[in-house]
């Protein structure tokens, strides 16, 4: 069997998984600059070259890392809005579910909020369509919101989006680099969603000038 055929297989998906599970760990103790693919390779129990046959370099290792988890990240932010009928419930479980999920994966978190700032080609990628589909949840919450009068309609959808993801990256990485204690990011999320909900619900008698996506 060819190595492409091999890479394609059922097993070669578990291989892959395990070289992204194992690229975590390494990126989150030597940071992204010093870790070597060698070494990724070590910890996933691959051989080097194998490393290779799924991806190209080890840019694209944090890139796909970064797009494998938002995708499984957005399946289940998909479920947990379903099980809310009002926009505030669902933007407040879209901030501490997120976050709960990071609690119990402090290298996860460091790794998507520290590292990628180290590579720039993920930068440069940051508006990816993984990415871009986080973003339009986030976005269609919000605008849900502002159709049913929960939410103020003077504000983007988009730009909320965008605001939302970079306060909880913000809570995200002060807590992977600092002492990380059980239950610290959970009341940040706690407290989040409050003062980000204060800032969002519409007002009564409130004048409501929609606001333009940019």
């Amino acid at each position: 069997m060819s190595a492409a055929v091999g890479a394609r297989s059922p097993r070669g998906g578990d291989k892959r998984d395990r070289i992204l599970k194992a690229a975590v760990k390494v990126f989150a103790r030597k940071g992204f600059y010093a870790s070597r693919v060698s070494e990724i390779a070590r910890a996933a129990g691959v051989a080097d070259g194998t490393i290779y046959l799924y991806f190209k370099s080890k840019d694209e290792l944090l890139t796909s890392l970064f797009e494998d988890r938002i995708a499984r990240l957005l399946v289940l932010l998909r479920e947990e809005c379903a099980r809310y009928d009002t926009a505030p419930d669902k933007v407040r479980r879209l901030v501490e579910f997120q976050l709960g999920l990071l609690e119990g994966e402090r290298d996860l978190a460091e790794v998507i909020t520290v590292n990628l700032r180290q590579s720039s080609r993920l930068l440069k990628q940051y508006a990816t369509k993984r990415f871009g589909e986080y973003l339009d949840l986030m976005a269609a919450v919000i605008a849900d919101g502002q159709r049913s009068g929960e939410l103020r309609g003077d504000v983007s959808p988009r730009i909320m989006a965008r605001v939302i993801f970079g306060g909880l990256d913000g809570v995200a990485m002060t807590w992977a680099l600092g002492s990380a204690e059980a239950g610290t990011l959970r009341r940040a999320a706690s407290q989040f969603a409050d003062v980000l909900l204060d800032g969002l619900r519409a007002q009564p008698g409130a004048l409501q000038r929609p606001a333009a996506d940019p």
